[in-house]
């Protein structure tokens, strides 16, 4: 489907990861894109909550922006997720991969920005297509353990993790978004390999070379910056510089202040939403 706002076009379709069909739109300026962008969701988070930044990506800055929903949610779920065998790796490891393939297919020629919100950038030092990227941008991307919540916060992070969740996921067979206070449903493998990473004391880094790939990204010389914001309870700053000592020591790393943009809180979602858009220039300045 082709819809028109503005100067921007869109279009809605499918590409295949692995055996998955992932709902995706593409959001195009008038003029062929230089850069292309590949917008890696946060856990839980539905594309379309990306659209505005995506619409100003193109409109603003004549970036092509390509938005997804993972296998087995959103609108890429064509079943029921009790029956889902998805993983959180699988979302990291194949179906943001296959994002970058589907655009680079796309505008074989131009270059490519990586742009991960939590999740969507978690993973990005043990990515599979590395040689793919030119720049990665990670947003609240970090690897964050149940420590690293200031409290009170950290009591809600415990029950999630330790409480009534856990339970409805025995019970349901997914996870009930709505109904433990998380707003999303999610497949059960990709909660219970969440949980795993979250309380752990080192979240993923004692799988890499083992159950996950190998770090290749410090050797790459590869542009990435990562974002943190001082209010983020979810993903706080110290999470997020682990993360970075992952991507090795030319990541740059940005904490920024509600108050610099004029505003009164970000936290862990809010770097995207509409009314927060004087942040977004920060971002791939």
């Amino acid at each position: 489907m082709l819809d028109t706002h503005r100067a921007v076009v869109t279009e809605d379709f499918r590409f295949p990861s692995g055996p998955a069909q992932l709902s995706a739109r593409l959001y195009l300026p008038v003029a062929d894109p230089e850069t292309v962008v590949v917008m890696n969701s946060a856990t839980g988070v539905p594309k379309d909550y990306y659209q505005h930044f995506a619409r100003w990506l193109a409109e603003e800055h004549g970036l092509a922006c390509l938005t997804y929903d993972y296998r087995d949610f959103g609108c890429s779920l064509t079943g029921s997720q009790k029956r889902s065998n998805a993983t959180m790796a699988e979302w990291a490891l194949i179906d943001i991969p296959a994002a970058r393939a589907e655009i680079r297919r796309r505008f074989p020629k131009a270059k490519l920005w990586s742009i991960g919100h939590s999740l969507g950038g978690m993973f990005g030092p043990v990515q599979p297509d590395i040689e793919q990227i030119d720049r990665m941008i990670c947003v609240c991307s970090g690897l964050v353990t149940l420590r690293d919540h200031p409290w009170p916060y950290r009591a809600l992070a415990a029950l999630f993790w330790y409480g009534h969740a856990p339970l409805a996921v025995q019970a349901l067979g997914y996870l009930p978004g709505k109904v433990v206070g998380f707003g999303s449903d999610l497949p059960a493998q990709v909660y219970w390999q969440w949980r795993n990473w979250c309380t752990a004391p080192e979240s993923y880094v004692p799988d890499i070379g083992i159950s996950l790939p190998e770090n290749r990204w410090a050797g790459t010389g590869k542009q990435v910056d990562l974002f943190a914001f001082e209010d983020d309870q979810m993903v706080p700053a110290n999470a997020v510089w682990r993360l970075a000592d992952l991507y090795g020591s030319g990541a740059r790393r940005h904490l920024l202040a509600p108050s610099e943009f004029g505003l009164s809180d970000i936290g862990h979602i809010g770097a995207f939403a509409r009314r927060n858009a004087a942040v977004w220039p920060r971002l791939i300045a």
